[in-house]
């Protein structure tokens, strides 16, 4: 009985973040920070395991702060904006949304500079924020490398059959350039005149006589 309420306690512990205590979840868990222990609660601070993951340098800073209207103050460009709020008035007890990256030690600070911590650690968390397993970035490498080396292969076999080729065919003779003729420069024609028809010398002998006779009878 003594056994079973010591492993209860312990398990009490990891889940509500007491003193010391650890939680462990996926992104997108949501789990429970507890501030016990403390008196008066005024501001919770995280100190990141992979500051590298957010964007951030090593250290704690503050998450949030107590206020007197009872809605918790958030500071600007903070981590957990839109995924960390309040169970209850006050900052005792918080419940945040995990995503990659949150592992890291939460504090809880009171008046007194008391505190309580919890470790958190975000299952897939390593110092390059990737999940462990396969990527795409890992597989697209394992199907390009035999494809290259089928392409290559191919390659190698195409330049081979096209020497082989040559070898074997008999050299072709050069064909000779074709020729141009030289250009003459066209001269222009010459316009050719028409030929008189020739009248026969004995009709031409009759006309003149005829023609001298018509003449002759004027003249009297």
């Amino acid at each position: 009985m003594a056994v079973f309420l010591q492993l209860l306690l312990l398990l009490h512990s990891r889940a509500q973040g007491n003193p010391g205590a650890s939680l462990e979840g996926l992104p997108g868990d949501r789990v429970n920070l507890s501030c016990v222990g403390v008196s008066h609660p005024i501001r919770w601070v995280w100190a990141p395991s992979f500051p590298a993951c957010k964007g951030l340098s090593k250290g704690r800073r503050p998450i949030l702060w107590d206020s007197s209207s009872g809605t918790p103050t958030v500071p600007p460009l903070q981590p957990f904006v839109g995924r960390l709020r309040s169970l209850e008035p006050g900052i005792r007890r918080l419940e945040l949304l995990l995503s990659v990256g949150d592992s890291g030690t939460f504090f809880c600070k009171g008046r007194h500079e008391d505190e309580s911590r919890t470790v958190l650690h975000v299952l897939g968390d390593r110092a390059s924020c990737k999940a462990p397993g396969p990527t795409h970035g890992s597989v697209y490498p394992q199907l390009l490398i035999p494809l290259l080396g089928a392409g290559l292969v191919l390659g190698l076999g195409v330049l081979g059959l096209v020497w082989w080729l040559h070898r074997r065919l008999p050299p072709q003779p050069i064909r000779p350039l074709p020729g141009f003729a030289p250009l003459v420069k066209a001269e222009p024609q010459r316009a050719v005149k028409e030929e008189q028809p020739k009248i026969p010398r004995d009709l031409d002998q009759e006309l003149v006589r005829a023609w001298g006779w018509k003449g002759g009878c004027q003249n009297v």
